[in-house]
């Protein structure tokens, strides 16, 4: 009878021990879940070291802040871009959560790029920023501006793992709507609630001195260009659905998704700079939905895919991968 007692005594420690492990392990687990889900914060701009790298991280820094100071109209290095920053999309120096920032960038590339059709480096990434967002002309590869640029990015993601992009990194996307976005509803969710600070005409809010935007053009010539991934409505509309109008933020948005959908419809809709750039997207397969050039390897038109609705696109293109 007591080695009974006993062995059902040393069961009971045995299991309660076994269970015990169980919950370290998933309390370790939900932790870990609970770390990989985390937003990504930028490091402290304190942080960067007092070293030569450190000069060009801080010079980096400041030529995102303030490109057009450098390369602008009057850049005192070069003119080689519109007057545009490269936070005004970027926004806080490329470290706003869900600001289009650069949390991701160093841990992803270099990588391949169906748009290119090509595997890039961070100093492609950049320079096809200042060719299509500041409407520009690259930097040399050997640029003492673009190994600047580089090397604030790389700071920036230093603690990001190689090929992971953390979650609030770039743009946040939003659900495709089930119709057509509309210029007209657009219209009027501008005038409301984006002229005040992009200007009755979209020409933007220079900062004293003309020298940089305080808010960015979005339309007409000193807007970005045709070629711009800001140019395709699913980037616009997630872009301002977690920053605009002034004081937004992911956390506490302003505007909804159709509002997002149609402003972004509406400010695309306007004239500004056409530069055409026939070997984007090489495989037309691989075009996202809303890429608003041809050729297409479907049957729809080119107002559908810049406009939508998304949604028989992509239904199209499913049926196709069944088969």
């Amino acid at each position: 009878m007591k080695k009974i007692f006993f062995w059902v005594l040393l069961g009971i420690v045995v299991l309660g021990m076994i269970l015990a492990v169980i919950k370290m392990f998933l309390v370790y687990q939900a932790k870990r879940g609970e770390k990989a889900t985390a937003l990504w914060i930028a490091p402290d701009t304190a942080t960067i070291p007092h070293t030569p790298n450190g000069v060009m991280i801080r010079y980096g820094r400041d030529l995102i802040a303030h490109t057009s100071v450098y390369l602008g109209p009057g850049g005192k290095i070069a003119a080689i871009s519109n007057g545009m920053n490269c936070q005004n999309c970027h926004l806080q120096a490329g470290t706003k959560c869900w600001g289009n920032n650069y949390g991701g960038t160093a841990s992803m590339y270099p990588k391949f790029r169906e748009r290119s059709g090509m595997v890039e480096s961070i100093e492609k990434r950049v320079n096809d920023c200042l060719i299509r967002s500041l409407n520009g002309n690259a930097l040399d590869s050997n640029s003492r501006e673009l190994r600047a640029i580089t090397a604030y990015i790389q700071w920036l993601g230093k603690d990001v793992p190689k090929g992971y992009k953390p979650p609030g990194s770039g743009i946040k996307e939003i659900a495709y709507l089930e119709r057509r976005a509309d210029t007209t509803k657009g219209k009027l969710v501008y005038v409301q609630k984006c002229s005040k600070c992009h200007g009755v005409n979209g020409e933007g809010k220079q900062s004293a001195g003309a020298i940089e935007y305080e808010y960015p053009p979005l339309w007409g010539e000193k807007a970005y260009n045709t070629g711009a991934g800001i140019y395709r409505l699913s980037r616009f509309a997630g872009y301002v659905k977690s920053n605009m109008p002034f004081g937004a933020d992911y956390s506490k948005t302003q505007l909804t998704d159709e509002e997002a959908w149609d402003v972004a419809a509406f400010v695309n809709s306007q004239p500004r700079p056409v530069k055409e750039f026939p070997k984007d997207w090489p495989v037309a397969s691989t075009k996202p939905a809303d890429h608003p050039f041809g050729p297409f390897n479907d049957t729809f038109s080119e107002q559908q895919h810049k406009y939508g609705p998304f949604g028989p696109i992509l239904y199209q293109r499913d049926k196709r991968r069944i088969k």
